[in-house]
């Protein structure tokens, strides 16, 4: 049996970065994962996964603690995960995505290319959004030939860390590659984002806060498939290449918070979700639309392989199955 390849996987206590180490593990890698364990990483995150991976706490834009690691461990690739995500953050406070998403990038960025030297077969896989690309109006998706126009200090931050990668890329030779990606949802996402907020309060009593009139779309994908499809870029995708990794399945704020309603009035002995509905002030620069154009995806030999529906039912299962680390998730303020 072929030896085990060692590879970082930073923000891997996160969200995403968490089914990322599971996807790898499954794909007979072993794992190192760089977290900071900031609010949105916690070790509960790991626990369920078996298999090769060591956590080590570190900030991604500490220099020094991210070329130990390349002393340390035979490092034969990089997925980059780590980043601070909320948008709502980010326009309340941007420091911190400046620290993470562009300092950190840099940093490993470097580490890297000084670790491997010219023209390695190593590969740095950039985890971004479809966020980078702006709005859409009704019609119309993002093609890779989109030029990036960022609405929010967030979505600033992940394009300039794209560019940092291109430049790396193309200066220095080193092997990149870039996959950008719609909302996620499934287990273990931080009760502040979208769908595990209305879950949760819905099952709290609490109000779900929609804002405006909640005509805003998105497109969803489950973060089982993301991972899946980060993974196939990782090793299929093409060095100086972008892949979008989506699903198709696209639905309007209400819509959704509508069904998420739905949902848990059947499993929860019919009490009717919807009067929690609230419309609230919609924030500032809230893109409209976001909708991915995925034929890149095929080259990688990817598609989306959970239906939406199907996802929905079993995130609702899974925050019911799990009230514990909700309360852990909302209390924990990180290390």
């Amino acid at each position: 049996m072929t030896e085990p390849k060692t590879i970082l996987i930073t923000g891997g206590a996160g969200f995403i970065g968490s089914s990322l180490v599971a996807e790898a593990i499954k794909r007979n890698y072993r794992v190192v994962v760089l977290d900071k364990l900031t609010y949105a990483g916690h070790r509960a995150n790991l626990e369920w996964i078996k298999g090769d991976h060591s956590l080590v706490i570190g900030d991604v834009a500490d220099a020094t603690r991210v070329a130990g690691l390349f002393k340390k461990y035979p490092i034969a690739g990089v997925i980059h995960a780590a980043a601070e995500s909320h948008v709502d953050n980010s326009i309340s406070g941007s420091v911190p995505f400046m620290h993470a998403n562009i300092i950190g990038t840099h940093v490993l960025l470097e580490a890297a290319r000084t670790a491997w030297g010219k023209d390695s077969a190593n590969r740095f896989l950039q985890v971004s959004t479809d966020e980078v690309y702006g709005a859409l109006g009704e019609e119309g998706e993002f093609m890779l030939s989109t030029p990036m126009q960022p609405n929010s200090p967030y979505a600033a931050s992940k394009a300039a860390a794209d560019m940092l990668v291109r430049a790396w890329n193309k200066t220095y030779g080193l092997n990149t590659v870039i996959t950008r990606c719609c909302n996620n949802y499934g287990p273990r996402q931080h009760p502040e984002k979208l769908i595990p907020r209305m879950i949760t309060n819905a099952l709290a009593g609490e109000k779900l806060p929609v804002y405006g009139q909640g005509q805003q779309r998105r497109e969803w994908i489950h973060v089982e498939d993301h991972a899946r499809g980060v993974m196939d870029a990782f090793e299929r995708g093409r060095a100086g290449h972008i892949y979008h990794l989506g699903s198709g399945e696209e639905r309007r704020n209400i819509t959704l918070v509508q069904s998420l309603c739905e949902l848990l009035t059947k499993k929860r002995e019919g009490y009717d979700y919807h009067k929690l509905i609230t419309f609230v002030e919609d924030r500032l620069g809230h893109d409209y639309r976001y909708a991915l154009d995925i034929s890149s995806a095929a080259a990688i030999g990817f598609s989306a392989q959970v239906p939406f529906g199907e996802g929905m039912e079993s995130t609702i299962d899974w925050y019911l199955n799990n009230e514990a680390w909700v309360e852990t998730m909302k209390q924990w303020k990180g290390v």
